[in-house]
Parts: C-alpha cells; sequence; structure tokens
C-alpha cells in the first residue's frame, strides 16, 4: 500500500478535470492504496473565469477524502499546503497539471514538497503547450515542470512537447482511460426520450465546453452542407459557452440552421452526460488544435461513434474506418463523413468497434504508470 496525494481540481468544482480527479483517486483506492485529493478553494479569479460558475451544484461524493485548501493566487496557501505534505510525506504526489496559470501555485507546492527527500511528485501533463496563448506562459509551466520528478502524458504529442522543452525528468504515455462514472449505457430511446426528443430524428453530438479552438464553428459550417440538409438529421450543441457566442449566432442565422438545431448550451450536470451520449448516433470532435479529449473516452464507455479531426493526438485514440472518422478541420471533409455515415449506415458497424477496442482504456493501468514513473 502506498499513501497517494491527487493535487487538482475535484469537489465542490466541477467540470471535466474534477470528474477525472476524484476517478483516478478511486483507482488508487481499487489498488489498495490510501488516497486523498487536494483541491482549490479558489482557482480562478471570476474575472478570468469565463463559465457561468466554478463550482458544483450536485451533492459531494461521500466515499472520497477531499482537502479543500488551496487558493491559486495566495502564496500564504501554498506555503500552508507544501508545508504540511513536506511533514506528512506520502509515497507519491500526483499533480494534475493543464494551464501555464496554474504554474506558481502548483510548482511552489512541489517544491515544498520534494525537500522531505522521500516523496515522488509525478505530474499527469494535459498540455505543457497551451491551445491559447497568454503573456506568461513560458514561465509558468517551466517552473511548474522543473519541480516534478516525472511525468504522465496522455497524448504522444504532449510527451513530444516535453522533450522539446528539454526536460529529461522520467515520463511516459498511458492514454486517457475510460470515463466510466456518468452511469450504464442506455437504449437509445429510452435516452431521446429522457431529453423530450423527437425520435422521427437522428442526432449528432457536439458535447463540451464551447472554445474557439474546439471548432465549432468549423462544424456549423460543415452542418449548412446541402446535402446534410436534405436529411432527418438534427445537431445537439451541449456544453457552456467560455466565449462570446455572437460569432457561432451568425453562422446559425447565415445558414438558417436554427431548426435543426438543438440547444443545451448550460453546463451539464453529471446526471444528465448519459442521455446526451446514448441519444447520439456520433460524437463529433471538429478541433482545430488538441492534445487528448475526455470526450472521446466518455464517446468509448457510451460505445458511440465519433468523428475527429487529425490535430494533435485526437486521432491515436480513433482508428478511422474502425470506430468513426478522422478528418481534416475543414467544413467540406466533416460534410462529407457526416454524409458518408449515413448515407451508408455505419453506426451499428463503428458501435462494435468502440465496443472491441473500448477494453484497453482501464484507470488501473493509468495508476500503474504513475507508479512505475515515480520508480524510475
Amino acid at each position: 500500500m502506498k499513501k497517494v496525494v491527487i493535487i487538482g481540481p475535484a469537489y465542490p468544482l466541477r467540470g471535466g478535470l474534477a470528474t477525472y480527479n476524484e476517478r483516478l483517486a478511486r483507482a488508487f483506492r481499487e489498488a489498495g492504496d490510501e488516497v486523498r485529493i487536494v483541491t482549490f478553494i479558489l482557482q480562478y479569479p471570476s474575472f478570468l473565469f469565463p463559465g457561468q460558475t466554478q463550482f458544483s451544484t450536485e451533492p459531494g461524493p461521500t466515499d472520497l477524502a477531499i482537502d479543500v485548501s488551496i487558493n491559486s493566487v495566495n502564496p500564504l496557501t501554498w506555503w500552508t499546503v507544501g508545508e504540511k505534505l513536506r511533514r506528512e510525506k506520502p509515497d507519491l504526489v500526483v499533480f494534475r497539471f493543464w494551464l501555464p496559470f496554474m504554474g506558481p501555485a502548483l510548482g511552489s507546492i512541489a517544491r515544498r514538497i520534494r525537500r522531505n527527500r522521500h516523496t515522488r511528485i509525478v505530474a499527469i501533463t494535459d498540455n505543457v503547450i497551451p491551445h491559447e496563448k497568454r503573456p506568461g506562459d513560458r514561465p509558468f509551466t517551466r517552473y511548474f515542470l522543473a519541480a516534478c520528478h516525472g511525468f504522465v502524458t496522455m497524448s504522444r504529442a504532449v510527451l513530444t512537447d516535453l522533450r522539446r522543452l528539454r526536460f529529461k525528468q522520467p515520463a511516459r504515455y498511458q492514454p486517457h482511460p475510460l470515463y466510466d462514472n456518468f452511469g450504464p449505457l442506455k437504449p437509445k430511446a429510452v435516452a431521446l426520450k429522457a431529453l423530450r426528443l423527437d425520435p422521427a430524428f437522428s442526432y449528432l453530438l457536439f458535447f463540451g465546453f464551447i472554445r474557439a479552438y474546439k471548432g465549432l464553428d468549423i462544424l456549423l459550417e460543415a452542418f449548412a452542407d446541402e446535402r446534410l440538409a436534405k436529411l432527418p438529421i438534427k445537431l445537439i450543441i451541449a456544453g457552456e459557452y467560455y466565449e462570446d457566442a455572437a460569432p457561432y449566432e451568425a453562422l446559425i442565422q447565415k445558414h438558417n440552421l436554427e431548426n435543426r438545431l438543438v440547444r443545451a448550451t448550460d453546463f451539464i450536470p453529471n446526471e444528465q452526460v448519459a442521455d446526451y451520449f446514448c441519444a447520439a448516433d456520433m460524437v463529433v470532435q471538429p478541433y482545430k488544435n488538441a492534445t487528448q479529449s475526455g470526450v472521446s473516452q466518455i464517446a468509448y464507455h457510451f460505445e458511440r461513434p465519433m468523428l475527429v479531426t487529425d490535430v494533435g493526438g485526437l486521432a491515436e485514440l480513433i482508428p478511422a474506418g474502425e470506430v468513426g472518422y478522422v478528418t481534416k478541420a475543414q467544413p467540406k471533409a466533416i460534410a462529407d463523413a457526416l454524409v458518408d455515415f449515413y448515407e451508408n449506415e455505419r453506426e451499428a458497424e463503428f458501435a462494435a468497434g468502440v465496443w472491441a477496442r473500448k477494453k484497453q482504456f482501464s484507470w488501473s493501468e493509468m495508476v500503474a504508470a504513475l507508479k512505475a514513473v515515480a520508480e524510475e
């Protein structure tokens, strides 16, 4: 048994990072380890947060130990948390690093902990070169990375970026595990009824926070294709706007798409995630750039075909022609794939491919990878 601490978003924060870290904690516990999570009192100052709220409105997990104690802009909390963990001497501290803004806080905590010369510090690095560049990105990222003993990346692209930045600590690639904590699969008819959707139509799903790099604008342009307009298909947009909605609304009006869309542009609570995925024929990720995607791992869990663009690490986990499509990040390429999907009735074929491949994305493998890097 190891004593493990995970540092990153968790309840009362909401979103994919919090969901991931809580599921990872359960995986460590299933492996026989003692584990707790240390998360944020304040993750982002309100003026930096693009959504409606950072906090969950759902009940918190009762089976996890979560210490809410880090303020991302208060160095006193960095020292306090780091000093407490230095004295506790956990065997392994797993940091979740996804944004350079967190570099000063997480890097300072890591530096304090490692003074005990016992604890191994391993970071799961979602990105080391951010999707949306801001001043300070490079020094903040380097400050954090230099404080770690090793890294696990969930895409080969991020592993390559680490080496480009000349960080030579032990590092390995381990695919993003399945998001299997949103409940079991549902029959499509049941999901459609739960969402009050007309079963006379087929549905495509765009899921997740709406940001420029995720390419919803490209998908709207593709969906305007006259070949798709003739089919009984609607596009579900399920996720909160994290930027100005006006450019997207302009595209919707320009192409007269309003009656062909299902809008769910608020935060999607965990208990509704299954309905959106199980109601869809295919999940579409038209990203302009990316590293890995948790959305793909939800789609794998719910055995839904996928369309992704050939950017970053997305295509690594989506074998084209087996579980869906890999296309260029261009409207016509996406539209061509969507037409092929419906005209050649590929849903059942791709769903079977997803089912066959989903077994490789286990949480026990992620735990093993983190421990192996710590040993190295």
